[in-house]
This record gives structure tokens, sequence and C-alpha cells, in this order.
């Protein structure tokens, strides 16, 4: 599904200064594998997910997802692959306070050309364990729920991948837990997910681990035994 080949990235300082965040990062990741990327604050892993999430380009080397090479990708063309085929799911949730959470998952539906939309929002809070809280607002759910929210409208259009940035950084133990049981049981189902995360512990719930410093990938490893989380959210 995912082929990085040599990507780099140089940002330029106010002060003219070059800041290389990615040097020279191959990562494949296949379909229906759960990869977490690994580092720490400063260790480029969220400029990486930004490149495979299509939000951002690398400065050099190749991209190239089921096959597309993504540098030859017009920003229509990237919007509709981002609408698609990616769902995104972030530290902070990014929902509207002051409407329902079906209303919140729905929102990527906006934008969707499907010929039928009908139930698809219902369906993603199904999912994640939330088909009672479909009117609750954002205030009225806690952290845990909230990012359940955000996990179902990253899944509403029903994409192949699925980014995830820090999904348990602002959930307690328990609430993290039962994120990584959803995001376990997408994996299971066949969903491909690449998630970032700081915390070995939280990685240890994946299969694969990717660790980065400084730009670049300084292991790639399999895990032997996957920890596994709680099998049903509360």
């Amino acid at each position: 599904m995912i082929e990085l080949n040599g990507i780099a990235k140089t940002y330029t300082q106010p002060d003219g200064k070059s800041v290389n965040a990615l040097i020279d990062v191959s990562l494949q990741i296949d379909d229906g594998e759960f990869v977490a990327i690994v580092g720490t604050s400063g260790s480029g892993k969220s400029t990486l997910m930004n490149i495979l999430g299509l939000l951002d380009v690398p400065s050099a080397g190749s991209y190239r997802l089921r096959g597309q090479d993504t540098a030859g990708l017009a920003a229509g063309a990237q919007a509709q692959w981002r609408n698609k085929q990616i769902g995104f799911v972030f530290q902070t949730f990014h929902l509207l306070p002051r409407t329902s959470a079906l209303e919140n998952v729905e929102l990527p539906l906006l934008y969707s050309d499907r010929s039928s939309i009908r139930g698809l929002g219902r369906k993603a809070l199904e999912s994640v364990g939330l088909g009672d809280r479909i009117s609750h607002r954002p205030s009225e759910l806690s952290g845990g729920q909230q990012q359940r929210v955000a996990i179902a409208r990253a899944l509403v259009n029903e994409p192949d991948l699925l980014l995830a940035d820090e999904p348990t950084g602002n959930l307690d133990r328990q609430s993290a837990n039962e994120v990584m049981a959803i995001f376990q049981g997408l994996n299971r189902s066949g969903r491909t997910i690449v998630l970032v995360t700081h915390d070995a512990e939280i990685a240890n719930h994946c299969q694969r681990i990717a660790r980065m410093e400084r730009g670049r990938i300084v292991a790639d490893a399999r895990v032997t035994e996957p920890k596994i989380a709680l099998q049903e959210a509360q």
C-alpha cells in the first residue's frame, strides 16, 4: 500500500537556516498492517505522518500510495485521495462543539460523491460503540468518547488507510486502552493503520514498530506478541 524511498523534508527557518526534519526515510507498509511510528518530540514522526496523509510534500525522494506516484497528483486529486482513501485521527479531537456526535461524523460526507450516504454516520458510530450517543454534543461526552467520535468520523467514508497521530495523547490509560481496542478491531477487519506515538506501551499494541530519531528511521521490527487491549470499549 505504502512505499517510501529516500524521503527527505527540509524546512527553512525565518533566519534562513535549514532544518532537516526527515533524512533518507525508506519504508514499505503492506495492506492490513498495523504499524506504530515511535519517537520523541522532534524526531520527525509527525512530519512523516503529514507526508503519508498527503498534507505535505517531501523535499526529495518518492512516495507511492497503492502504486500511484503522489508527486504527480494535483491538489484536487490529493484532496480526493484524502477524502476517499485516508482517514485521519489526531491527538486533539477537532469536534464542532455545537453539533451532535452524528453531525460531526457526517461532516466528511459533505464532500463525498457517493450515490447514497444514508446511514453511514450511524454505522460508523456503532462501529466504535457509540450507537447510543448519536445525539450527544462533545461537552456531553468523556474524552475517550470524543476520540471515538473522531475515529468514527475518520471511518465514515470507509477508507482503506487510517492514520492516527498521537490518538491517545489526551486520554487517561483506561480510555487509551479502549481506543487501542477499537484500532485492533479495525485492523482485524482488514484496515491498514499507521499510528504515531511517543508511548512505548501504546506502540506495543501494534504489529510492527518503526523507531525514529533525528529524522531517520533507526529501527523497524515486528512485535512478537502485540499487547491485547480490552475487547470491548465501555
